[in-house]
């Protein structure tokens, strides 16, 4: 199995390399055959590879395979080496079995585009990129695999380049993730010079050894390390590019934005967990970021009128809950939510892109209304999502997902009531805000007609993901509940165990309260959204509401702070004494060539009397000499 590891990122980049070269005479069908095809490969090798790494555990608990020596300079040496333990394989199970899901329905959703070659070459990149992201075994190949993500978002957040507004989030997303790749090429450096070495193993098992618990130099390369994770997963600070980034076609934000490369810094967080033990007030701050960061976005997704901005603002609020559990210690329950929020995620932005599509390009979800006849599988779907995402307590695969972050938070013995009570806060935000979503999208009166039913190739996307976010909390039911906890057992070798408070409630009142919780907020949708026995149009049409509109003024105050004075720098520059002196040269230049351009007007009598003044010239000089 180990000789076929390299595989599994190599083959949508061969299908990358074969599109870009010869688009031009490869039809349509076999574009998309292409790239389709190729992820689905990549996706049945990783299934093969976790059959039997579950089989037949490898020895030292991964399977390894170095292609090839990259650098060897000054006892530095990095290879490009790929490496697959169980966190990886639950990477590249989501990454090629949800990509090629949402490579499938993107064959029909894009088929009139004129940018169809282009837009599945960038896909395959993508998906190319982020398996070698999570696959390598050192971190300098993780940082091409990190900025090779980066460029992808930028180039598909911008694919229809033509509006100048896409273009405008297409460069906010690649300058504010750039910020967070900052810090986090400088903890690289760091990395460096203290240990030597990049690779992922060395620095897990030297750490211990040469750093304590709380020392300086370990709290500032974790603080760098959080830094690129903040950047690419879309915390605060640096959440402000996400709901723009749905400026690009809906899979895009369902494959990117939702399933993949934004949970990126959870990745790298729970990959070098053991760095980040050895920084325990930089796991308080990861924490505190992520109980902050999914109430922020939780109020701001209340508020929202565009569909695909409420997804947007939701994928930052879970992943706010994945950093909550990093936080507290709970890898295991994080990477649980990583993977069934990625099966209902992308559910609700396939099934959000097939509304708009066939609602002719309409966003405002104030203008639909009444599809839950007109669109029975997308409704049924999408309703389905929207449990899972609100954490319906027993038959959603969500319920099991968030339980264990909500439990952690508060049972983990670096937990406390206050990270519970915020969870439990956003669950309700939660279960509000999507609710709010269904029935203005579902129910009530209908504002715009869809002009057909989605196609198969859109429908059995759509399905799937809805029975894996039925069925895929069924892996991992918490210990009061069954015997089955085999996401927690594969895992077990990756994580350190976690510790727990000895002071905290049973385990099923919490499961009672956030069960409460979550139909509390449901009920509340449906008294505001649907029934409107409240008045909800208030409420929208508030000074918090506009606040909470407007992602609590975070754009106006970059804005203020960074963007207006750098442009107003940049208009004195514009003018500068520098520009001033090569721009006066330019016109000298210019200005000779005008005059001497003169001297050749076509007349035999100018050119004689120059001859003969240039004879005279010389001769007199001669005289003189």
């Amino acid at each position: 199995m180990t000789t076929f590891i390299w595989l599994i990122p190599v083959l949508p980049l061969i299908s990358f390399l074969i599109n870009v070269l010869f688009n031009r005479v490869i039809p349509r069908r076999g574009i998309a055959l292409l790239g389709v095809g190729s992820v689905a490969l990549s996706a049945l090798i990783t299934i093969i590879a976790g059959i039997k790494f579950l089989s037949i555990p490898p020895a030292g608990g991964a399977y390894t395979t170095t292609i090839y020596t990259w650098l060897s300079t000054g006892g530095f040496t990095a290879d490009i080496a790929f490496r697959m333990d169980a966190l990886t394989l639950v990477f590249c199970f989501v990454i090629t079995f949800v990509g090629a899901l949402i490579h499938l329905y993107s064959v029909e959703f894009m088929k009139d585009d004129d940018g169809f070659a282009r837009f599945f070459a960038y896909m395959n990149l993508f998906v190319s990129s982020m398996l070698i992201l999570v696959l390598s075994n050192n971190l300098l190949l993780l940082y091409l695999g990190w900025e090779g993500v980066g460029l992808c978002s930028y180039l598909l957040i911008g694919f229809w380049y033509k509006d100048p507004a896409n273009d405008y989030a297409a460069r906010k997303a690649f300058i504010v993730t750039r910020i967070g790749d900052t810090f986090m090429i400088v903890g690289l450096f760091l990395l460096v010079i203290t240990f030597g070495t990049l690779n992922i193993d060395t620095l897990l098992r030297q750490a211990p050894l040469v750093w304590s618990s709380g020392s300086p130099v370990a709290v500032i390369a974790a603080l760098l390390l959080l830094g690129g994770a903040l950047g690419k997963s879309a915390q605060l600070p640096l959440q402000t590019w996400l709901p723009d980034a749905m400026a690009g076609p809906s899979p895009v934000s369902a494959l990117i934005h939702a399933a993949t490369m934004v949970t990126a810094g959870v990745y790298l967080i729970a990959r070098l967990n053991v760095l980040f033990i050895l920084a325990p007030e930089v796991l308080a701050a990861i924490a505190i970021i992520g109980a902050a960061t999914l109430l922020i976005a939780g109020f701001s997704a209340l508020t929202q009128h565009d569909l695909k901005r409420v997804l947007a603002y939701s994928t930052i609020s879970q992943i706010g809950y994945m950093f909550l559990a990093l936080g507290v210690g709970a890898w295991s329950a994080a990477i649980f939510h990583f993977m069934i929020h990625a099966f209902f995620k992308a559910l609700l932005f396939l099934g959000a892109g097939s509304i708009i599509l066939l609602l002719h390009e309409e966003h405002d979800m104030h203008k639909m209304g009444g599809l839950r006849k007109k669109m029975p599988i997308v409704f049924l779907t999408f309703l389905i999502g929207g449990a899972s995402l609100s954490a319906l307590p027993l038959i959603t695969a969500g319920f099991y997902s968030k339980d264990q972050i909500l439990w952690f938070s508060l049972a983990s013995g670096i937990g406390s009531k206050w990270l519970w009570l915020a969870g439990i806060a956003g669950a309700l935000l939660t279960s509000l805000y999507t609710f709010r979503m269904i029935f203005l999208v579902f129910f009530g009166e209908a504002k715009t007609e869809p002009k057909h039913q989605p196609g198969p190739l859109m429908t059995i996307p759509l399905i799937i993901l809805a029975a894996l976010s039925l069925i895929g909390g069924f892996i991992e039911l918490p210990h009061n509940l069954g015997p089955v906890h085999l996401f927690s057992r594969l895992l077990e070798p990756v994580f350190p165990a976690l510790i727990l408070s000895e002071s905290h409630a049973p385990e099923w009142i919490i499961q009672v309260i956030s069960a409460l919780i979550a139909i509390g907020g449901i009920y509340l949708a449906y008294l505001l959204f649907n029934k409107k026995t409240l008045s909800s149009n208030v409420i929208e049409k508030s000074r918090l509401s506009h606040f909470f509109y407007q992602g609590w003024g975070f754009d106006w105050l970059y804005n203020k702070l960074f963007v207006l004075p750098l442009v107003w720098l940049s208009q004195i520059d514009k003018k500068d004494f520098i520009d001033k002196f090569y721009s006066s040269l330019a016109h000298a230049v210019n200005y000779s060539g005008t005059l001497l351009s003169r001297t050749q007007n076509g007349k035999l009598r100018w050119y004689v009397m120059v001859m003969v003044a240039g004879l005279i010239l010389l001769l007199t000089i001669m005289l003189n000499l």
